[in-house]
């Protein structure tokens, strides 16, 4: 089984833009582990959002890991802009990248931690050769490319495979969810073997709820049901 600690990765494409600075100081205070940042390139997810403008600007205001996520076509062609930028891990997407083995030797080369994400469709075959190269396996929930999307139950099931495979070849590698994460969805992907939990619209960003209250919901819905 995966015996990572349970951490709150909070999206900051969901975060309110016009308040960055107060977000940061609630997300600190409210012990979240780590700022996940969707970078979108219009061309491997119909959308465009972040850059490495945003990440550089906030890297001197938190001492938070920076998770930043590549959604993009040819990611080894952004690697070095956000490793300058200040992030603390890079997450490419097997679907959009040639030569992953190269990839993962120029994140490490940078001194950063290497995690690789797929989206639902995709099957575990496609991170198998690398597990034990990477820090993380990033499993969308949702199609990447929008926030606010259905949660895809079949991703539980994905989550677990992936669990027993880290189980039985004795690794060490955080299994992180993005897609509709809230205390509905995260009782069964802790269970499945899920650790990180990427908050945004539907789990930490919440009108009328503190970022604190929300972290708190979060931890607590993963705790309840962890398989560690």
């Amino acid at each position: 089984m995966n015996s990572q600690r349970i951490k709150i990765s909070a999206s900051m494409m969901c975060a309110d833009f016009s308040h960055l600075d107060n977000v940061l100081l609630e997300l600190k205070r409210a012990n979240v582990d780590a700022l996940h940042f969707d970078i979108m390139d219009g061309h491997f997810v119909p959308n465009i959002a972040l850059g490495p403008d945003l990440v550089r600007s906030l890297r001197n205001k938190t001492d938070l890991l920076f998770d930043t996520h590549l959604m993009v076509q040819n990611p080894d062609n952004y690697f070095d802009m956000f490793a300058e930028a200040g992030s603390d891990i890079l997450v490419f997407h097997a679907e959009a990248c040639t030569h992953p083995f190269r990839a993962i030797q120029r994140i490490r080369a940078y001194g950063l931690k290497a995690g690789i994400a797929i989206n639902p469709a995709t099957p575990l075959s496609a991170v198998d050769y690398v597990l034990d190269q990477i820090d993380m396996v990033l499993i969308m929930t949702v199609e990447p490319g929008f926030a606010g999307q259905d949660f895809i139950s079949s991703m539980v099931h994905k989550v677990r495979t992936l669990r027993d495979i880290i189980f039985q070849r004795k690794l060490k590698i955080d299994i992180e969810v993005d897609g509709h994460i809230n205390k509905r969805t995260i009782p069964d992907l802790a269970g499945a073997g899920a650790n990180v939990f990427v908050g945004g619209s539907s789990g930490l960003f919440i009108p009328g709820l503190s970022i604190a209250e929300a972290v708190k919901i979060m931890r607590d819905s993963a705790l309840s049901n962890y398989s560690c």
